[in-house]
């Protein structure tokens, strides 16, 4: 289909045929068209595996195509790496940060270009050229704050400072609100329009329907390396964006169905965490019972992840207890596993994977005596268990033996999300499970989660997306500066306005 742009405004960015095979005979970019009207804010859609990456690299020059052309602002765009794009006014934002947390916000942003008085790095001018960049954007941040001391929304402004600091004119961003809050959401798109509208271009790979409809001008969707459609914004809704991504019908939002509890499975009692003389985790108490699902709502950073690593032996708390099936919690992750715990890590990267290992010893890392014969791994079986795995959880890219790191970020979750189902948990703690998922993964995980819980599974679903809680979890506890600030027993019987309040502490328990 070929792409829609407004006749009376030039394009910023013309994409034409480009193809791009990787040596293993991937296909990535298959004759992909991409028309990106300038001072607009275009959205790229597809599902994990979809080639939306792939392309974005093409554009900054980070991947070389087989064939095609570029066109950036009327001119043959041909760059052979990053440096000639970003020179050319290409800036992109990655997926994972590439930030110095021992540097200050000002020299991250000047890192390379650092202004200079005489043999000297002018600290003033580099401050001075931050602040006016940081007006522009219409954010407020102190320079000559260690970059390691941001929140995650904020670190994401530096790379934008950045890249706008290098001049970039054409702002390409991959998967931005994936590690953010819904309140961070907004304050990037805030910030992306308000570049727009400033004559800057900004094109974003997103999986997230409403995020396309809300903030995006246009949108071209992807599916297995080729162009498949592109729209005004105003000319589609969500279903017709879900068909366009996966070609069916999805079900965008599933229905809680009702549930008995049966015995306790996982109990925490008073836990506190204090950590460099801070409080992580102040005396939260909750429960879990087997076939339900227990959701965790609450702005990233308030103690989400401090619980998860106490439930999964990561941690040892300060104080308090806590209990699987009536027995104490060991000190030890491969213990805690043993009682029958599955744990989806929120940061698929750091924790979820061994990004250099295989897909396969990623999926059998945690169960090695599964597949091994007196001690000695037997590799058919983890081969095959691997190629029975990609095919039932849908994983695109590679084979058994593919690297995870080569793998799209929504499909080395789906690597994730196979390996810790696997051999059905007695307690599935599941920390952003579709974060950086497509559409159509969503649906299949959510349903997935669903099935266990029916089946007597207990889940302690720790999510940012409210959309995500409301649809799975049976019950919802709100945590807010490491305390549990909210309960509610029945989510229907809470509105998003009072869930935000309890998520500021402006709720009390």
């Amino acid at each position: 289909m070929t792409p829609t742009t407004d006749s009376t405004t030039p394009p910023a960015l013309q994409v034409r045929g480009v193809s791009k095979t990787y040596p293993d005979g991937t296909v990535a970019n298959d004759r992909v068209d991409l028309i990106v009207t300038a001072g607009h804010i275009h959205a790229v859609m597809g599902e994990n595996g979809a080639g939306k990456s792939t392309l974005m690299r093409v554009v900054h020059g980070l991947e070389t195509p087989d064939a095609g052309d570029m066109v950036l602002h009327g001119r043959p765009f041909t760059p052979r790496d990053a440096r000639q794009a970003i020179a050319a006014g290409v800036g992109m934002v990655h997926q994972h940060f590439r930030l110095v947390d021992e540097l200050t916000v000002a020299e991250n942003v000047t890192l390379g270009r650092e202004p200079r008085r005489g043999p000297f790095v002018d600290r003033d001018a580099a401050r001075r050229r931050v602040a006016t960049l940081a007006v522009d954007l219409g954010t407020d941040i102190d320079p000559d704050r260690p970059v390691g001391e941001l929140s995650v929304g904020q670190k994401q402004r530096v790379e934008i400072l950045r890249v706008l600091d290098q001049g970039a004119r054409l702002i390409v961003l991959d998967e931005p609100s994936a590690v953010l809050t819904p309140q961070e959401v907004d304050g990037l798109f805030t910030a992306l329009r308000r570049l727009a509208d400033e004559g800057r271009t900004v094109v974003f790979i997103t999986h997230k329907l409403r995020e396309v409809l809300d903030h995006a001008d246009a949108v071209t969707v992807m599916r297995d390396g080729r162009t498949v459609g592109s729209r005004a914004v105003a000319d589609v809704d969500e279903a017709a964006l879900a068909r366009l991504m996966v070609g069916r019908d999805v079900v965008l939002t599933g229905t809680r169905t009702p549930h008995t509890p049966g015995e306790e499975v996982l109990a925490v009692e008073g836990v506190t965490v204090h950590h460099d003389g801070r409080t992580l985790l102040d005396h939260v108490t909750l429960s879990v019972h087997a076939g339900e699902v227990v959701g965790i709502a609450g702005i990233d950073g308030n103690g989400q992840d401090e619980l998860v690593d106490v439930v999964t032996g990561l941690r040892t708390p300060t104080a308090g207890r806590t209990r699987i099936g009536g027995i104490d919690l060991p000190n030890d992750p491969a213990a805690v596993r043993r009682l029958g715990v599955g744990h989806i890590a929120a940061d698929r990267t750091d924790r979820g994977t061994a990004a250099a290992s295989s897909i396969a010893d990623n999926l059998v890392v945690s169960r090695l005596g599964d597949v091994a014969r007196h001690g000695v791994l037997d590799r058919r079986a983890v081969r095959q268990h691997a190629e029975d795995a990609i095919t039932i959880h849908d994983i695109r890219g590679g084979t058994p033996d593919t690297p995870v790191a080569s793998l799209s970020g929504g499909n080395a979750q789906k690597v994730v999300i196979a390996r810790e189902l696997h051999g059905d948990p007695r307690l599935l703690v599941a920390a952003q499970p579709t974060r950086g998922v497509d559409i159509g993964a969503i649906e299949r995980i959510h349903d997935e989660l669903r099935r266990r819980r029916d089946d007597g599974a207990a889940i302690l679903l720790v999510s940012t997306e409210l959309s995500e809680l409301r649809s799975l979890a049976d019950r919802l506890v709100v945590l807010q500066g490491g305390r549990v600030t909210a309960r509610y027993d029945d989510p229907d019987t809470v509105d998003d306005e009072t869930l935000g309040r309890a998520m500021a502490g402006e709720v009390s328990a």
